[in-house]
């Protein structure tokens, strides 16, 4: 879709705490090469959801996306990974079926961290959120990886699994099932890596997502 002017997303203005927040507060732990990392993924990342999930928001004659300039170049990239992801059977039918960046609230979301019980007004934004229809979720990822071994190394990379498991507790239904779906920015291969509740990388995104709401609450929340 070609528009001349981008639709500002309130979303962003809202109160409740977001991974995104819980991301910033991490950055003030991190080495200034990985928040290049972390920074650099998200600007081309947001262009490649917005093209897939919210494509009245991008300005296709001036190359931009949410306020951020891109070039000629990288709408072409993002275009080819779009057409990439809308050839894979299952992510077609998970898109197909699922409301797109859907916003889910909680105002009491309960979290616990060594023993330490508190809660927070919490929120996310859903790439893909099929419970409705196929009772799970999904979350799309640009990557420089060109294997799925690789892929699953920038997931841990980038904390990538604790945004799922925020995302599946934070409902009033917890979501059991969700998929993280990686997009490659070098040979187009779409990879998927299943995240299940109770499994391995649910386990490992919900004790990082925890510790880093405890801090959250300590230094902002009422103590």
């Amino acid at each position: 879709m070609t528009i001349t002017e981008e639709i500002k997303d309130v979303y962003f203005s809202r109160p409740e705490v977001s991974n995104s927040d819980l991301s910033e507060l991490a950055k003030y732990w991190m080495p200034q090469e990985l928040v290049y990392d972390i920074e650099k993924a998200y600007r081309f990342g947001t262009l490649i959801d917005m093209m897939i999930t919210e494509p009245d928001k991008l300005n296709y004659f001036k190359f931009t996306c949410s306020g951020i300039q891109y070039s000629k170049e990288e709408f072409k990239l993002a275009e080819e990974m779009k057409t990439s992801f809308w050839n894979d059977p299952f992510c077609a039918m998970l898109a197909s079926n699922s409301e797109m960046q859907k916003v889910t609230v909680n105002s009491n979301f309960n979290i616990e961290h060594e023993g330490v019980r508190f809660s927070l007004a919490a929120r996310c934004k859903w790439d893909l959120n099929a419970m409705t229809k196929l009772r799970m979720t999904g979350d799309i990822k640009s990557t420089t990886a060109t294997t799925e071994k690789q892929f699953l190394a920038a997931c841990h990379h980038f904390q990538y699994f604790r945004q799922r498991a925020w995302y599946m507790d934070l409902p009033e239904e917890p979501v059991q099932k969700d998929m993280l779906i990686g997009i490659s920015k070098v040979n187009k291969k779409v990879f998927k890596i299943p995240i299940v509740r109770g499994g391995d990388l649910y386990e490992i995104g919900r004790q990082q997502y925890q510790e880093l709401s405890f801090k959250w609450w300590y230094l902002f929340g009422t103590v």
